[in-house]
């Protein structure tokens, strides 16, 4: 074996402590991330700081900070930015290079600056509102539609969040009864996890049609909060087929989520009242138009009583014209008749008188006969002239008694008429039905019920009164088709 010179590990590792010693004496101020963080029970806290580039790490290195270091500067920290020391944070800390025969290199960390740390924050959410200004991700929401009347609703937040029960309680029991569908999509509301989370509640609920998509929770700190300036879950956010409305309970400040949301309001409660002042915006929308049908529906009738007046007056005038005519007709013919029969009698006297003059020394047998004669035309003219009399009469009470029911049958038609399109006015609003007794029964998918067929076990149904509406799950389903013999216990 040929003789090299060499020496021991140990005593290289003591020349490279030497060598780093003499070089990095002094301290340094180090920009970092903290990749892992480990405070340990005997008052020490472990940590490593790493460097990355486009996404990959380029440079790792242990350090740690002494116990009579650790609680002062985690406190300073925390007092400052309002958010604890933990992995996952870019600081700028001031450290000590020292180099271990065993663990190598570590920094000892000695103190650190606050204001850098929120300075870092605000540049990131600064590049992440640039970048989604730039992919036109802040308009996409504004771009969305809200129905006047939202009904489905997909609530993102945590079950057991004070906000969400505020908001629960203050929609669904409205005094007004107004009627709404929430389907729950939980997710973690703050710490790493929480921007994935949301995102997978926001995807999950954005496969299924909802009128809105609501974000809440009833607050918290700056910290808790910070997951909503999340650049990921902002493009989430505005990429959402439905309206998107945030309610994170913060009264300051205004988050990345509600700059690219459709809607922000400050808490669940004002939340529950955007959609509240919705359908109340709507109410009295109908109440004008119920007014507004209730005074044309009176002017109507009010020009229908003028006309059916003016009419009936025009029918009695035209009725008493008509009969004055008549009666006119009939006298000024009685008083014709009149005269020519009393021309006639003075005619046929005359005659009769020279007839007797002339023949009564040769004809006195046929007398008699000729008197009788007379007697019988005079019945006879008598007859005629009276039964005349009787037809004109008989034609003007016909004449009188068919424009009288001719007047009557038109304005008892006009009255069925207007009954009838007040009927139908009456017919058309739905609280008169429901005021009944009956109810109408929504399905899963927010239609109408017409049969059970459609209906499961274990279906949520909507059932509307005209006094209010609730919900319910199908027990049990009775049906012809299923079961003939069976008895509906309901």
């Amino acid at each position: 074996m040929d003789a090299r010179n060499y020496m021991d590990l140990l005593d290289l590792q003591l020349l490279i402590k030497e060598t780093v010693g003499e070089a990095f004496a002094g301290r340094y101020w180090v920009k970092a991330e903290i990749s892992s963080w480990s405070p340990r029970a005997n008052g020490h806290c472990y940590l490593s700081l790493s460097q990355s580039r486009g996404g990959k790490p380029v440079a790792e290195s242990r350090a740690m900070i002494w116990k009579w270091h650790y609680p002062k500067l985690k406190y300073y920290f925390e007092q400052t930015t309002g958010q604890p020391l933990q992995a996952g944070i870019t600081v700028l800390v001031k450290v000590q290079v020292s180099y271990s025969e065993l663990y190598g290199i570590s920094l000892f960390i000695e103190d650190i600056d606050p204001a850098f740390t929120l300075g870092e924050k605000a540049l990131e959410r600064k590049r992440a509102i640039e970048k989604l200004t730039a992919g036109g991700y802040m308009d996409m929401q504004k771009e969305l539609a809200l129905p006047d009347l939202p009904y489905a609703l997909a609530v993102i937040t945590s079950k057991t969040a004070a906000g969400y029960g505020d908001f629960r309680n203050h929609l669904l029991c409205n005094p007004q009864g107004y009627a709404f569908r929430l389907d729950l999509y939980e997710a973690l509301m703050q710490g790493e996890q929480a921007p994935s989370s949301i995102m997978a509640a926001l995807l999950d609920a954005g496969q299924k049609h909802y009128d809105a998509i609501l974000i809440l929770r009833g607050g918290g700190s700056e910290l808790d909060l910070a997951c909503f300036d999340d650049y990921d879950l902002a493009v989430t956010i505005a990429s959402s087929p439905a309206p998107v409305i945030t309610a994170i309970g913060h009264d300051r400040d205004v988050h990345i989520a509600d700059m690219v949301a459709h809607a922000s309001v400050k808490t669940p409660t004002a939340l529950a009242d955007l959609f509240l002042d919705a359908y109340k915006a709507q109410d009295d929308i109908l109440d004008r138009l119920f007014a507004r049908v209730q005074s044309a529906s009176l002017r109507l009738v009010s020009r229908k009583e003028l006309e059916l007046g003016a009419l009936d007056s025009r029918v009695k005038s035209a009725s008493l014209r008509l009969l004055s005519r008549k009666e006119l007709e009939l006298k000024t013919l009685d008083t014709r008749v009149q005269r020519a029969v009393q021309l006639r009698l003075g005619a046929l006297l005359r005659d009769t008188d020279a007839l007797e003059a002339r023949i009564r020394l040769g004809l006195n047998r046929k007398l008699s006969a000729l008197d009788n004669a007379v007697l019988q035309a005079l019945g006879r003219i008598s007859r005629g002239l009276l039964n005349k009399y009787a037809a004109h009469g008989r034609l003007r009470d016909n004449l009188a008694h068919r424009i009288h029911f001719a007047a009557s049958a038109r304005q008892s038609q006009e009255w069925s008429a207007l009954a009838l399109k007040e009927a139908r006015i009456n017919a058309s609003d739905p609280r008169n039905i429901l005021g009944l007794g009956y109810v109408l029964v929504t399905g899963k998918d927010n239609k109408v019920l017409k049969t059970v067929d459609k209906v499961h076990v274990g279906d949520r149904i909507g059932v509307r009164f005209s006094d209010g509406s609730l919900t319910a799950r199908v027990d049990e389903v009775f049906s012809e088709n299923i079961d003939n013999n069976q008895v509906n216990i309901a």
